[in-house]
């Protein structure tokens, strides 16, 4: 079954895959950067950071297959959704309840994360509007 979609979902997934791969890039290049320009101390073992750039970047590929049919391929948004959601979540609960996280590291959940709620958000209301979920994966 072929559903439509506006254009600009493609557009805004095409923006998150660039992002995405370019910050990953950034991040396993150069581990210790974002903790310098943010006053916090450097890492002790910088592979686990590198380690969630390469999450990153991987999930801006799936972001580009996923923008020449969102629709067909929602799960690849719901879970880029659900990542969205949830890093900020555990920055809340790390900072404020547990202490443990500065507060200088939610600067990148602003790019990473919350810029994306609204588009992702709105591609999977599409989704459920047209096709109420009845998508093979």
């Amino acid at each position: 079954m072929d559903y439509t979609f506006p254009k600009w979902m493609t557009k805004a997934l095409q923006l998150a895959a660039v992002y995405n791969v370019l910050w990953g890039a950034w991040v396993v290049l150069l581990p210790n950067t974002f903790f310098q320009w943010t006053g916090m101390e450097p890492l002790t073992h910088p592979t686990v950071w590198q380690g969630t750039g390469m999450i990153v970047g991987v999930y801006g590929l799936g972001y580009w297959w996923a923008s020449f049919d969102p629709v067909r391929h929602w799960p690849i948004v719901a879970v880029g959704f659900l990542g969205k959601a949830f890093g900020p979540l555990g920055f809340i609960f790390n900072h404020y309840v547990l202490g443990e996280v500065p507060f200088q590291f939610s600067y990148t959940m602003l790019t990473n994360d919350v810029i994306w709620w609204i588009p992702f958000f709105l591609i999977l209301q599409h989704v459920h509007r047209t096709t109420r979920w009845k998508l093979r994966a």
